[in-house]
């Protein structure tokens, strides 16, 4: 299965002034696969080194000497590591976390080597680590679920992909297509992203395969709970893990998570989850410049889980009732679409840069109007909201754009692609003139695209 994340490997691969690479990422999203069928296509070989298993890696490469690891390296695997024809990959270096240190030397000494470093719960070495990072001497990949654009172009439908990427407000889609690529996009809800899902559809078109390939990963990111930094509670963590599907889309409140359990232990718990990247909090701006992110108030947050298709599983959402709901942002009370939309803007920034995505929640007294997510696009500030049909209720949209001056808004439904010249409509305000751009949910991946076209 090819990931996009290849073209920005290969990038890296042939830029002159390349740093050892650190591919940051939740279990199970494939960093591992991603490394070795990079290695595969564009090295003549591959030295894979496992901290997990091979324990005395770390102690190798803490010996600061890039040439004398090589060459112990070379004899153990019984390879070669010819500079610009060897990929070396470090895989589960969380296992030896003093090697991140060591890779300065690497860049100092022998720049022309090509050297990747994965590792689960990685985040937690990173935030709480005790050595000296080698700032400004490596780079780093994040690495999401696979997009809906993957997903389609893993299950054969290279056609419909390259009607996406083709696709323009002025040609449209006709129905038959877009009713096909609906289809696509329930089904993904279903599998979601996870490589492993997504190879089970393939191999065996069972959605009962898939469950249990969910299921599977669902279990191993708890069993992993003992792994995590810190004294933390595994039952409390477990506990709170399990109720979080429910609050996706909701603003969170501790006390709907757990009543019984104090505040603060539910935070810590969340930053425990936060780490593994097992959820993303969806922060609070008040988006009245650029960047949002220089403004927020963390307190007020929502939040995202990993996956859809793990949304879907923790939550016990019924597959067929996806795949037949006549409006799918009717299950769950909206949160499967939300997800859907929350996970491919959060990695729609470049892919060294650390993904971060935000909302907006009215901060007055008295008032509830939330807008989904509010994202930037060149130096603008775009609202952007997840609706069912064509003429569902956008008032926090409206209250949005008066009070922060805006003209332009994005949605995202079940309805084909429009722009509709439209106007605000808040009581006792008055009205402003905006631009609507609605997208199908299937066009996430085209956004940017799309936005600059206008």
């Amino acid at each position: 299965m090819k990931r996009q994340a290849i073209d920005i490997l290969q990038e890296w691969k042939d830029r002159p002034n390349r740093k050892p690479l650190v591919i940051r990422g939740a279990r199970q999203v494939g960093k591992s696969y991603l490394v070795r069928m990079f290695g595969k296509d564009f090295f003549d070989n591959i030295i894979e080194v496992n901290f997990e298993t091979e324990t005395w890696a770390e102690d190798l490469f803490a010996r600061k000497n890039p040439i004398d690891t090589v060459a112990f390296l070379e004899a153990q695997y019984n390879q070669r590591i010819n500079v610009g024809k060897t990929l070396l990959f470090l895989d589960e270096i969380q296992a030896g976390p003093k090697t991140l240190a060591a890779l300065r030397y690497f860049y100092e000494q022998m720049p022309d080597l090509h050297i990747i470093a994965a590792g689960s719960l990685l985040d937690f070495i990173l935030h709480g680590h005790q050595f000296s990072m080698p700032v400004g001497r490596i780079e780093y990949l994040h690495l999401g679920p696979m997009s809906f654009e993957e997903f389609l172009l893993a299950t054969g439908n290279d056609i419909k992909l390259e009607q996406l990427r083709n696709f323009s407000l002025n040609t449209g889609f006709n129905a038959t297509l877009h009713k096909s690529l609906m289809e696509d996009f329930r089904k993904y809800c279903i599998i979601g992203g996870m490589p492993g899902s997504i190879q089970a559809y393939i191999d065996t078109s069972s959605y009962l395969e898939v469950q249990r390939v969910l299921e599977g990963i669902l279990a191993t990111c708890q069993d992993d709970f003992s792994k995590y930094s810190g004294k933390m509670d595994h039952t409390l963590l477990r506990r709170i893990f399990s109720r979080l599907p429910l609050q996706v889309g909701r603003k969170i409140k501790y006390v709907n998570i757990d009543p019984h359990e104090r505040s603060s232990n539910v935070s810590g718990a969340l930053d425990q989850l936060e780490l593994a990247k097992l959820i993303t909090r969806v922060v609070h701006t008040y988006a009245n410049g650029i960047p949002l992110g220089s403004e927020i108030n963390s307190r007020d947050f929502k939040i995202l889980f990993l996956d859809v298709g793990l949304l879907c599983r923790a939550c016990r959402l019924d597959m067929t009732e996806i795949l037949e709901a006549e409006d799918l942002l009717m299950i769950n009370s909206g949160a499967v679409c939300e997800q859907f939309v929350g996970q491919h803007l959060l990695y729609k920034a470049p892919s060294y840069q650390r993904p971060e995505i935000y909302c907006w929640m009215r901060q007055k007294a008295g008032t509830s109007s939330e807008v989904d997510y509010v994202i930037q696009h060149g130096t603008k500030i775009i609202p952007v909201e997840v609706k069912a049909g064509t003429t569902g209720r956008l008032k926090s949209l409206h209250v949005f754009l008066l009070e922060k001056h805006r003209d332009f808004a994005l949605r995202f439904n079940a309805d084909i692609p429009s722009v509709t010249n439209a106007a605000t409509v808040v009581a006792s305000r008055e009205s402003k003139p905006f631009r609507l751009l609605s997208l199908p949910l299937y066009l996430i991946g085209q956004t940017n695209r799309i936005v600059s076209a206008l």
